[in-house]
């Protein structure tokens, strides 16, 4: 059992940003993160992703990312980031490392891990929303000369059947894999977008508009601080199609279906009650944030809801959250919000710690005195 002032749980962007205003205090933590590879949350995913937001926006606290300000970087640049982020600041990374559970053992909190169990007076959960794939039950009911695949494991068009293909679900993964899988086949996609930004993506108008102002709005303005955030945030359910329109994929040959509501002789039956006949599905269909390896009895408030505020636990002392959808803005979850909301919860962090340790601080980094 390896004893830790804080364990980070998840190396991704959300884990790297608490630890570095961890190490700035000069806190002792570590960070475990189940993948080999610092970054590996961005390399495996598709082929051809580049991140939305220009190279100016994705930076994390302390390191712009090394890319002109107006570029928008692949999932392998990021990835690289991510890696060169975690040694120019020297975190203590564990990778490989895949948590089983979390529990409370009197004031402290017990990980459970496939390399060993670990003990601390603090837990930041920094997994982020996307951790379980959602796919519909009736997927099972398709025929197996159907591949298969939920977005996450969509990787590019050589890993498909010849043959047509369903993309299930019209948020941005979903247009970008249809946009990727166009060429030489016929596409169906099934789905509506929740709105589209309404200019080119990398246009002049983007780029001086549009994007400056949906970042104001994310971080600033859509938070639970705000009556409008407030009021908001709980009924978004997607963010607009940003790169890839409706009418970029309608160009391009791609067909829009009806709502897919099951399986019918081991085809997928559309709401119509017509039937495509594809060789190839890929299941756009978002994730579910399961938190249910948190083995806490307070974890939730009554309402159902995550029981915290800015990512500080209500009613579990020591536990923490980064990079959970809405956790304080609309950009919780996004790179522009990472940073803001990892400083929160470590000050917050390392309040706890102080005033447990007897410390008084003039700021979160610089010791004035201890206790007796």
């Amino acid at each position: 059992m390896e004893r830790f002032e804080t364990v980070i749980i998840g190396g991704g962007q959300a884990g790297l940003a608490a630890g570095y205003h961890l190490k700035r205090q000069g806190r002792q933590f570590v960070i475990l993160d189940a993948h080999p590879r610092v970054g590996d949350a961005w390399r495996t995913r598709w082929d051809s992703l580049r991140v939305f937001s220009p190279a100016k926006y994705d930076g994390l606290p302390g390191f712009r990312f090394p890319a002109p300000a107006l570029s928008f970087p692949t999932k392998d640049e990021m990835a690289d980031y991510m890696e060169a982020y975690a040694r120019r600041f020297e975190l203590p990374m564990r990778t490989g490392v895949m948590v089983g559970s979390v529990t409370r053992e009197g004031s402290r909190l017990r990980i459970t891990t496939n390399a060993g169990g670990f003990e601390s007076d603090n837990v930041v959960v920094a997994t982020g929303g996307h951790r379980t794939p959602r796919v519909p039950e009736f997927a099972s009911a398709l025929s197996d000369g159907i591949t298969q695949l939920h977005s996450s494991a969509y990787r590019n068009p050589a890993h498909l059947r010849e043959g047509a293909v369903l993309v299930v679900g019209l948020g941005n993964s979903g247009a970008e894999i249809a946009w990727d899988v166009r060429v030489g086949r016929k596409v169906y996609v099934s789905g509506s977008p929740v709105a589209q930004v309404p200019v080119k993506h990398g246009g002049v108008a983007s780029l001086a508009i549009w994007l400056p102002l949906i970042q104001f709005m994310g971080k600033h303005v859509l938070t639970v601080d705000t009556p409008i955030g407030r009021r908001v945030l709980p009924k978004m359910k997607g963010v607009p199609l940003i790169r890839i329109k409706t009418k970029d994929l309608e160009a391009a040959g791609a067909r829009r279906v009806a709502r897919v509501t099951g399986a019918r002789e081991g085809l997928p039956l559309l709401a119509d009650g017509s039937t495509l006949d594809v060789a190839n599905v890929i299941w756009c269909t978002g994730f579910r944030n399961d938190l249910s390896w948190i083995r806490l009895p307070n974890l939730f408030a009554p309402d159902g809801h995550l029981a915290q505020h800015r990512g500080v636990a209500t009613s579990e002392p020591g536990l923490y959250f980064v990079g959970m959808p809405h956790q304080y803005s609309a950009a919780s979850e996004l790179l522009p919000g990472v940073g803001r909301d990892a400083a929160y919860v470590a000050r917050k962090l390392g309040a706890r710690l102080d005033a447990k340790d007897g410390v008084v601080r003039s700021d979160a980094a610089e010791v004035v005195s201890v206790g007796p």
